[in-house]
């Protein structure tokens, strides 16, 4: 073969390496949101990066508290909680509450700082296969997942995976952990005052405290728990099937 005719194949080939390998990448993340819609999670992105950070800092005996329940085996009231703390529009979009997000751009072009426009699969799609970050690069998987989580995965699983991966603590992952962690009681056993208080203490719950409320996760509890009331309470979740 001459150098002249190399040179063509050797083109070819990278061409088809460039279009092999986001062709690969795009099939694995549909397998592996396809078998999450089954599977309930060991783990996610979070913790291991967590993990990892307490061992590099020397901690190597640190553990994550993770304890999956399924949706059933919960008290109604902390997926309520986490819906009337977070995302009140979550059983009508399709992933992205386009409402939430220009109200925020309005906001923040005032210059007034406001909460995010983040939705629960959104969030979702971020602890379990992110990382925390605000790039466009991060922004733009993230997106990514949500489309194949909102596709893929009914709306009662997307809640039931979120309410289990949540970080609501320092390594307290999930509604069992974190009901056991701070009220020494199962998921299914948490009244709903527990559970907003745990929703208050979102999306900075190493900021503040579910054991410890101070005047701020007080008073959005209070807040939250009206919020569940006029979501419709426990039979939200049946807008879900």
């Amino acid at each position: 073969m001459t150098a002249a005719n190399a040179k063509p194949r050797r083109r070819v080939r990278w061409r088809r390496w460039l279009l092999g390998v986001p062709l690969f990448l795009v099939l694995l993340t549909v397998v592996q949101v396809l078998a999450l819609r089954f599977i309930d999670p060991p783990f996610s992105s979070f913790m291991v990066i967590r993990v990892l950070d307490a061992w590099r800092a020397g901690d190597l005996g640190f553990r994550v508290a993770y304890d999956w329940r399924d949706l059933d085996d919960m008290a109604a009231h902390v997926p309520v909680a986490l819906v009337a703390a977070e995302d009140q529009r979550f059983a009508e979009h399709f992933g992205f509450d386009l409402d939430a997000i220009e109200k925020a751009r309005k906001a923040n072009a005032r210059g007034r700082k406001v909460r995010g426009a983040s939705t629960i699969t959104q969030q979702t799609a971020k602890n379990l296969f992110l990382w925390s970050g605000r790039s466009w690069v991060r922004k733009g998987i993230e997106a990514w997942y949500t489309v194949l989580i909102e596709a893929l995965w009914p709306k009662k699983r997307i809640l039931e995976v979120y309410t289990n991966v949540a970080e609501f603590g320092d390594g307290v992952y999930g509604a069992q952990a974190a009901g056991q962690t701070y009220f020494d009681r199962d998921a299914s056993r948490l009244s709903a005052s527990q559970a907003a208080r745990l929703a208050a203490v979102l999306p900075s719950p190493k900021r503040y405290s579910a054991a410890r409320p101070g005047p701020y996760v007080k008073r959005r509890t209070r807040a939250i728990q009206r919020q569940m009331r006029q979501i419709g309470g426990a039979s939200y979740l049946r807008t879900l099937d």
